[in-house]
């Protein structure tokens, strides 16, 4: 039985060293499929990754749109990544006891910088001790521009011939796309996670109009009368001001 065992994982290692980068690749690789009664459109060849071949009102017939928008795409998906992070991450500290926060909503935290003392960054006025809404705008203005030009043109001071959105090198200090099979994979990873996040943070946008609490709370509320703390019961007492 061991004999046979081992027979079997050399026959299956064999096979797998000795596919091609393209046959790797294929692993992957979406299923190219929309629905039972129609095709995926020839434009959209899965040259991108998270491309399932579904674009039913025909946004990215044009190359260049399509690639605009994909730039778009995975900028926002990235941007939900870390706001999905930050929104939940102050709830959960507080919940479990592990840091206090002066109000740890994300929708309320920031007004924290208007009262006396402002707003100390998770909690800790060792960290960052912020106090002035106009010098963090100012701060955001002059940093986000300089990334968004650096982004732009590819390039960065000491750094040049960077692709605009996996520019690795000095920005993949893990090495994680120095493997061209992993890197794909990554990249699937990143845009269905990212798709994921952009749902959350519109729903936490929702939850918060609605029900006035944090995510984490109204999780929390549904966990302890699911009946009673829903969408639909809420939608029907739902008043809009």
């Amino acid at each position: 039985m061991a004999s046979m065992m081992m027979k079997t994982n050399v026959s299956v290692a064999t096979k797998a060293a000795s596919r091609s980068p393209s046959q790797s690749l294929s692993i992957i690789a979406p299923v190219r499929a929309t629905g039972p009664f129609s095709n995926p459109p020839d434009y959209l060849t899965g040259e991108f990754p998270g491309d399932y071949g579904w674009d039913t009102a025909g946004l990215s017939a044009d190359p260049e749109t399509f690639k605009r928008f994909r730039e778009t795409e995975v900028i926002h998906a990235r941007w939900a990544l870390l706001g999905t992070l930050g929104c939940v991450t102050p709830e959960i500290l507080e919940r479990t006891g592990a840091s206090s926060f002066g109000e740890a909503v994300w929708f309320k935290a920031g007004s924290q910088i208007f009262a006396e003392g402002g707003l100390d960054y998770l909690g800790n006025a060792s960290l960052i001790h912020a106090q002035s809404i106009i010098a963090i705008l100012a701060f955001q203005v002059v940093v986000m521009s300089q990334a968004e030009s650096f982004r732009a043109a590819g390039e960065a001071p000491g750094v040049e011939g960077l692709d605009s959105l996996y520019p690795g090198g000095p920005f993949d200090p893990l090495n994680l796309a120095d493997d061209p099979d992993t890197f794909a994979e990554l990249k699937v990873k990143e845009i269905k996670n990212g798709r994921l996040a952009m749902f959350s943070m519109f729903g936490f946008y929702v939850q918060a109009i609605v029900t006035g609490k944090g995510p984490i709370e109204n999780w929390a509320d549904h966990i302890e009368d699911p009946f009673v703390n829903n969408g639909f019961a809420i939608a029907t007492k739902f008043t809009p001001l």
